[in-house]
């Protein structure tokens, strides 16, 4: 049987009402996000590979990053602009570091000083790996959110750096990009 096509805009309209009161959760009663991951993939070349979470606190963001396959030494740690880590070389297209205020890069943010300021919201300091190439670091970053209000960082990259970042103008000096992952909703636990 055909429909009149006087009648199939209220056929369809009523159809998608039925289909909007299908039983599931609605965004506004989905939970709050506490915790993001990035997996840490080598750009060409490097062995480098792990781990960041990124819990929210009161205080900002706790990071914790267990990393694998670094030279021994300090190694430049940044949220980057975009989570785009399709540049699986150089890692060039997540852009620079995340910097949404413009502060630009002054003081490091170390685990030991981590409301150094001014600094860039994406500043992570170094990660400093052993002799083995291992590097675990936990600290808050101050000035960031995960999915906001001010300064989110889910959808950004992380970057690794195959060099010490010493504060230096514009971006560190920390050299090429070792390592890359986009951070994301981790399921709750």
């Amino acid at each position: 049987m055909k429909i009149p096509p006087v009648l199939s805009a209220p056929v369809a309209f009523c159809a998608l009402l039925l289909l909007g009161s299908s039983p599931g959760l609605a965004a506004g009663d989905a939970a709050p996000v506490t915790t993001a991951i990035a997996v840490i993939l080598p750009t060409t070349g490097n062995e480098t590979a792990g781990i960041v979470t990124f819990i929210a606190t009161d205080g900002g963001v706790k990071v914790i990053a267990d990393v694998t396959g670094l030279t021994p030494g300090k190694h430049g740690f940044h949220i980057h602009e975009f989570g785009d880590i399709s540049d699986s070389a150089k890692a060039m297209s997540a852009g620079g570091h995340y910097d949404p205020e413009g502060t630009h890069h002054h003081a490091l943010v170390e685990a030991e000083r981590p409301d150094a300021m001014p600094h860039h919201s994406g500043d992570m300091g170094n990660l400093a790996a052993d002799g083995a190439g291992k590097a675990h670091l936990e600290m808050t970053l101050p000035g960031v959110s995960l999915m906001g209000p001010a300064n989110p960082i889910v959808g950004r990259a992380v970057i690794i750096h195959a060099k010490s970042d010493d504060g230096g103008q514009p971006v560190g000096n920390a050299g090429g990009r070792v390592g890359q992952g986009v951070i994301g909703i981790a399921k709750a636990k």
